[in-house]
């Protein structure tokens, strides 16, 4: 099952069909245990919508979330990291990291820095050396439990934090510092570990740079990374957690004005979005 907005707009694809509704409170909506099961009970009261997506304009599927990420979940993302850091003498922390128990996890966007899907992200004027990093996000409601999945994309300037490590918040929290969606993906089970993840960039409508990853490849379980945000967090409404990134971009490439760039994930569809 499928979950869309379309400004007031709930719309759901579920085993070929498509229905719609207009919901006032995506925060209650979107904030329940067993989502999936609310959602199918809840179709009884939605209009059946033949057109499918035609004619909707998406937006970013969330309420007054707050979105939090994880960084150094893959071993690509560690050896980066390390690359980026190292003149700076922080070339060991992310090797640190990637190996202890205690995820590193930080505060990423508010509704407000979000981009929609077709919508504009941004890289920052004061940084030379910028990349999108391509994470499946997790929807995880009140109580801490993962009910859906959606495509993030984790703007960043590795620039700024290959400066110094402690310029993060910097480096990754900005207007139009990220972009969520197309839908968010629910289901009874948890997303399977075969799942890829593709990243393509685009410069004049040409293919600048691919890559594709597993989420096999992740270290840490998602439940985990979920675990250790609440332990001294609460989200009334609930959260969306982004689970990192594997696929970075040659240390010669920087993110430039009108790029457009494609976030796949498997059994979720495709994130578009354009650089300011």
């Amino acid at each position: 099952m499928k979950v869309y907005k379309s400004q007031a707009l709930a719309i759901i694809e579920h085993e070929g069909q498509f229905y719609e509704k207009q919901i006032t409170d995506w925060n209650t909506f979107l904030n329940r245990q067993n989502l999936f099961s609310a959602l199918v009970n809840d179709l009884d009261s939605f209009e059946k919508r033949n057109e499918g997506l035609n004619g909707a304009t998406l937006e970013k599927p969330m309420g007054d979330h707050e979105i939090w990420a994880s960084g150094v979940t893959y071993m690509r993302s560690k050896t980066a990291r390390m690359e980026e850091s190292k003149k700076a003498g922080g070339g060991t922390f992310y090797d640190r990291v990637y190996d202890a128990d205690r995820p590193e996890l930080f505060f990423k966007a508010t509704r407000q820095r979000t981009a929609d899907p077709n919508g504009k992200v941004r890289i920052r004027k004061d940084s030379g050396w910028d990349v999108p990093e391509p994470e499946l996000a997790l929807l995880v409601s009140s109580k801490g439990t993962i009910e859906g999945y959606t495509i993030g994309n984790d703007m960043s300037s590795r620039s700024i934090e290959g400066e110094n490590p402690l310029y993060l918040p910097q480096a990754k929290t900005y207007e139009g510092c990220a972009a969520l969606g197309p839908c968010i993906l629910v289901s009874e089970d948890p997303i399977v570990e075969t799942t890829t993840i593709t990243l393509e960039i685009l410069r004049s409508g040409s293919s600048v740079f691919s890559d594709t990853i597993a989420i096999s490849q992740m270290k840490r379980k998602h439940q985990d990374l979920v675990d250790y945000l609440f332990r001294e967090c609460n989200f009334p409404v609930g959260c969306f957690l982004m689970t990192g990134t594997g696929i970075i971009p040659p240390d010669e490439f920087t993110l430039k004005s009108e790029d457009e760039i494609r976030i796949s994930i498997e059994h979720i569809g495709t994130l578009v979005n354009y650089v300011a």
